[in-house]
């Protein structure tokens, strides 16, 4: 469907008006706490807003209850919410309105299905390696959302992924088949938050990591075995299933710094050690041992001797560990204030201090006196007045050093799509085709987790013309489109609906008597009801969380 010449005219001047205020207006100014803070949000509250007043920095005010509502629905839940829910919150009354909607979205099942899809672009990426075995990851999800649906405590289901023992979990070390290196250089950078790649060719340049180091660790790694356990389904909806199996004997050959490798040197066996720890003490193997045959399709595979990856999972997750529990907590805070305390959030270094050393202590300490409780932390973080904050300010960084502000980010793929069909009216909708396959084409990297991002042109090309988009907004039955040309409402009640519908918050008045000027203009409204929504939606305000 082609827009007609009327609707051009109008589409530029609501793009005019729209740009205008598409981030909406700060609320009142937050009400400083002056008392002793006795929870974690208050810890935060009080630690950031010291910061400002150190660096003399003037912070933003509170967002409006629109902001908060669309930033906490997508946050928590990867999408945005109805127009029902959107107009029940906005009218609510209570002062305690967003405790409630909070903890109401921390127990929808959509939150533990958000924090897999976070998890699983964490653990994969978009194109993970060995994608023949990793393409279809639907085992890997359900054991994980599983596990995030029952709250099960970081540490717990890190040390089972570390295990491999439970189906859907064995993924992670597939990706990785024969490549303990680049699993060592994935491991160390998701839960250790250390960047360890650089010490794989040559002492670090910068640290006190050195390439033995890097080898140490990879010990732990180099004798796991991947094991195909066939797989079900066809095409796009084959699974495969593995086994990881472990045997007990190989070591790392280290045979030093790559530039200055010698032809046929083949290295000397370095033995496990943990990172910034000790050498892995384990028993010596019999003299008669022969290392038993993994054959693929077994059903039980033969245990070793001694396992190094018990060992690593004990390590790793323990609450004294240095690195696991502060990495856990510093990426967890950046999912939700948009960088991390420390930044990036798998840089910990000593030539990378974090902004706010001291609550980086506490928010570790508490997270492990908690238990590695992720939806407490979340909880807290999201109910402090830090995350609360409008998205404005004095500063024009794309993510503010001492959080002055609250960040805006580019929705990810999954969460544009989620948006469009809510927008739309018709949550449910069934996709044909490859149509989640094109939206992680063209918004599949909306950033690099550096605050970087740079709307392309096929990006641009896709909402304005692909048939994809249109499906969301043309007429069925029950949609928004449907609902508003079947309507008997003043046009002003109408336009009220399409803007809560796709942008969460009421028209300005500006807004609503271009709109209503437009819808009036033809006495048979169907096609310009479409063009009106295809025009919200097509906005950089929809794009954003603002």
């Amino acid at each position: 469907m082609m827009p007609n010449s009327s609707f051009l005219r109008m589409n530029i001047s609501c793009l005019l008006v729209l740009a205008i205020g598409a981030l909406g207006i700060a609320g009142d100014p937050i009400k400083q706490n002056l008392k002793e803070p006795t929870t974690l949000r208050q810890t935060i509250d009080r630690a950031v807003q010291e910061s400002w007043k150190k660096e003399k920095i003037k912070a933003e005010e509170n967002c409006d209850d629109a902001t908060f509502l669309r930033r906490i629905y997508l946050d928590l839940l990867g999408t945005i919410p109805n127009h029902d829910e959107a107009i029940k919150f906005l009218s609510d009354k209570d002062e305690k309105k967003r405790n409630k909607l909070i903890e109401r979205l921390l127990d929808d099942p959509q939150f533990s299905q958000n924090q897999t899809t976070l998890w699983d672009l964490i653990l994969f990426g978009r194109n993970p390696p060995n994608q023949e075995a990793t393409r279809n990851r639907t085992l890997f999800k359900q054991w994980l959302s599983d596990k995030i649906a029952r709250n099960e405590p970081f540490d717990h289901w890190v040390r089972d992924l570390i295990l491999a023992e439970q189906e859907g979990s064995e993924l992670f070390y597939a990706q990785f088949n024969n490549k303990p290196e680049d699993l060592t250089e994935s491991f160390s950078r998701i839960f250790l938050g250390t960047q360890i790649q650089c010490a794989r060719c040559h002492d670090h340049p910068f640290t006190e990591l050195l390439q033995k180091d890097f080898y140490g660790m990879t010990g732990f790694f180099v004798r796991l075995v991947v094991m195909d356990q066939g797989s079900s389904g066809n095409g796009e909806k084959q699974v495969k299933k593995f086994k990881i199996g472990e045997k007990s004997s190989g070591e790392v050959l280290f045979s030093g710094n790559q530039k200055e490798l010698k032809p046929g040197k083949k290295g000397e066996p370095v033995k496990p050690k943990f990172l910034s720890g000790a050498i892995l003490e384990e028993p010596t193997l019999p003299s008669d041992f022969k290392e038993p045959e993994f054959k693929s399709g077994t059903k039980s595979l033969p245990k070793p001797l001694f396992s190094r990856k018990e060992k690593l999972a004990q390590w790793a997750t323990a609450p004294d560990n240095p690195f696991f529990a502060r990495a856990a907590v510093n990426r967890i805070w950046s999912q939700f204030m948009g960088r991390g305390i420390v930044h990036p959030v798998d840089n910990f270094g000593s030539d990378n201090k974090p902004t706010l050393p001291d609550l980086l202590d506490n928010l570790t300490e508490q997270f492990i006196a908690h238990k590695f409780d992720t939806k407490w932390l979340i909880r807290e973080l999201v109910s402090s007045q830090t995350y609360q904050l409008g998205s404005k300010g004095e500063n024009k960084d794309a993510l503010p050093k001492h959080f002055e502000r609250a960040r805006i980010r580019p929705l990810s793929a999954e969460e544009i799509l989620s948006a469009m069909k809510v927008a739309g009216g018709d949550p449910e909708q069934k996709l044909e085709g490859s149509t989640g396959e094109y939206f992680r084409r063209y918004f599949g990297e909306p950033t690099n987790g550096l605050g970087d991002f740079q709307g392309s042109l096929s990006e641009h090309l896709f909402l304005n013309n692909s048939s994809n988009v249109r499906a969301f907004i043309s007429r069925k039955k029950g949609n928004l489109a449907d609902t508003i040309n079947a309507s008997k409402e003043p046009w002003n009640q109408r336009i009220d609906k399409m803007f809560i519908s796709v942008l969460t918050r009421y028209p300005k008045e500006s807004e609503r008597a271009k709109f209503t000027a437009y819808l009036q203009s033809d006495p048979k409204s169907e096609n310009l009801v479409e063009e009106a929504i295809w025009v919200l939606m097509n906005m950089s305000e929809f794009r954003f969380n603002h």
